[in-house]
C-alpha cells in the first residue's frame, strides 16, 4: 500500500507539499498539485484514516444507537442517517444492545462502544435508559442528539414528534367518526412515547366524557405476537360480557395489524363490528386487509433532522435542521362510522 512519502518521491515534492496538495488545505503551485495529483493517482493512494483522524482531530464518523437493527421502526431510522451521513460524506458507526443484562444496561453499554469508538458524534434512539442517563451523556458528548424523545432541559439536542398531541389526534378522529366506547392496546408502560401517546389520547377522550374502562385496556409489548394476544384477551372479555366496544386504538401499527387479524379470525367484520386505528404510518399500513387507518408519526424525518443538527456542530456545516413535526391522521377503510353522532372536538 502507497504511503504519503511515495507520493512525495514520484512527484517530486516534500511530504508537507504532497500534504497540503491532497489535503486542499494550505497554498501549493499548480505544477506541483499536478504532479501530486498524477502521482496519487499512479499509486493507487487511499489516505490514511487513522492519520487523517490524527491530522484533523476527527474520525469522520457518527455514531448511531438503537436497540434492535430490524423492525420499521429503528430500521427507518437507521436507513434514514445512513442516506444523510452519506450524502455528507460522513460515515456511520451503528451498536444495538447486546448481552444478558437489562434494556437499560445493554444501552447504556452499546453507548459505551460509541463512545470509544471516538465517534465524532452520536445519535441515540432508546426507550430504556433514563432521562438522567441522557442528561450524563450529553454531559459527556455534547455533539449528542436524541431521536423521538423529549429528555427536561435539552431541548436543543432532542428530536422527537409531540406524541401527547399525537395521541389527542386519535381520540378527537375516533369521536368524530361517532365511536364513544373504545378499546385501548397500549405499548411498553416504560416506554416514554407510549407513555404520552395513550396520555394524550385519554386525557383527549376525557375532555369529552369518554372513559376507557379497565375491561377495554390492554398492555402489549409493540409486537405483532403481543398485540394480537391483547386483542385476543379483549374479545374474550367482549364474549364474556362486557359492553361491546365499536372501536380499538393500538399503540402502534404492528399491533393494529394483528389486532385486525385476530378480529377477522374470530369471526367479526372490520371495520363493520369494530373499527381499528393504529400509530406510526408504516410501509405496510395502506396493504393490511382492509387497509389500515392511522396516524402519520414522521419518524424518519425527525431522524434526518436529528442527523443534520449533529454534522452541523462537528463539522461546521450550515445544513438546514428543522424541528416541526406535525403529525396527521391517515384515513384507510379500517375506521366506519360509530353507533354515536360525532363530537366535533374544540382545539
Amino acid at each position: 500500500m502507497s504511503t504519503i512519502k511515495d507520493v512525495a518521491r514520484l512527484a517530486g515534492v516534500g511530504v508537507a507539499t504532497a500534504s497540503r496538495a491532497l489535503s486542499g488545505k494550505g497554498s501549493v503551485s499548480g505544477a506541483a498539485l499536478a504532479r501530486v495529483q498524477a502521482a496519487a493517482h499512479d499509486l493507487d493512494y487511499r489516505p490514511s484514516s487513522i492519520a487523517r483522524a490524527l491530522t484533523l482531530q476527527q474520525s469522520g464518523a457518527v455514531g448511531v444507537y438503537v436497540p434492535m437493527l430490524d423492525g420499521y421502526f429503528y430500521s427507518g431510522i437507521v436507513s434514514t442517517i445512513d442516506r444523510v451521513l452519506r450524502g455528507a460524506g460522513r460515515h456511520m458507526v451503528a451498536a444495538n444492545g447486546c448481552g444478558g443484562g437489562s434494556a437499560r444496561q445493554q444501552a447504556l453499554d452499546g453507548i459505551e462502544f460509541l463512545l470509544g469508538c471516538d465517534c465524532d458524534a452520536l445519535l441515540v434512539a432508546c426507550n430504556s435508559v433514563t432521562d438522567k442517563d441522557l442528561v450524563d451523556l450529553l454531559k459527556r458528548s455534547p455533539r449528542t442528539a436524541v431521536i423521538n424523545r423529549h429528555v427536561p432541559g435539552a431541548d436543543e439536542s432532542c428530536f422527537s414528534v409531540d406524541h401527547r398531541s399525537s395521541g389527542r389526534l386519535v381520540a378527537q378522529a375516533l369521536l368524530a367518526r361517532g365511536h364513544r366506547t373504545i378499546a385501548t392496546i397500549r405499548g411498553p408502560r416504560d416506554a416514554p412515547d407510549n407513555h404520552a401517546r395513550m396520555k394524550g389520547f385519554t386525557e383527549e377522550l376525557a375532555r369529552n366524557g369518554v372513559v376507557v374502562r379497565p375491561v377495554h385496556s390492554q398492555d402489549a409489548g409493540f409486537d405483532q405476537i403481543s398485540g394480537d394476544a391483547a386483542m385476543r384477551r379483549l374479545l374474550m372479555n367482549r364474549s364474556a360480557g362486557a359492553e361491546p366496544f365499536t372501536a380499538v386504538f393500538a399503540a402502534n401499527d404492528l399491533m393494529a395489524m394483528a389486532a385486525v387479524s385476530r378480529i377477522v379470525q374470530s369471526g367479526l367484520a372490520v371495520p363493520d363490528d369494530i373499527s381499528v386505528i393504529g400509530y406510526d404510518d408504516a410501509d405496510f399500513a395502506a396493504y393490511t386487509s382492509p387497509p389500515l387507518t392511522t396516524v402519520r408519526t414522521p419518524a424518519n424525518d425527525v431522524a434526518a433532522n436529528a442527523c443534520r443538527h449533529v454534522l452541523n456542530l462537528s463539522y461546521d456545516l450550515a445544513l438546514p435542521v428543522s424541528r416541526d413535526f406535525q403529525p396527521e391522521v391517515i384515513w384507510r377503510q379500517s375506521v366506519t362510522d360509530g353507533p354515536h353522532p360525532p363530537i366535533e372536538c374544540l382545539p
